[in-house]
């Protein structure tokens, strides 16, 4: 996985950066938490502070395109983003039988 930072704003309203990406990959499309993963890590921030917001891949291409905010604080990160998507980056509950 090879990331390119396109963009990258500083919003010091909502105290968070916005940062556009493109990501080039070999086989499977990666999953959200591995791109959240590996975002937080070349940012040196938390992975709970990285929200991803979309994500669209080229067809006929290993690349996919995307944004995602990082925020200063998980406080922030809760009272901003909206609900469904804190939700879509956390591990689903195991469902019992």
């Amino acid at each position: 996985m090879d990331f390119e930072i396109t963009r990258d704003v500083r919003n010091e309203v909502l105290s968070r950066r916005e940062v556009s990406f493109t990501l080039t990959f070999d086989g499977p499309t990666p999953s959200r938490k591995s791109i959240q993963e590996k975002l937080a890590a070349l940012q040196n921030k938390d992975v709970n502070l990285v929200v991803l917001d979309l994500e669209r891949t080229r067809f006929g291409k290993m690349e996919l395109l995307g944004r995602a905010r990082i925020y200063d604080d998980e406080e922030t990160k809760k009272s901003t983003e909206r609900e469904y998507l804190l939700k879509r980056g956390e591990p689903k509950a195991e469902s019992e039988a």
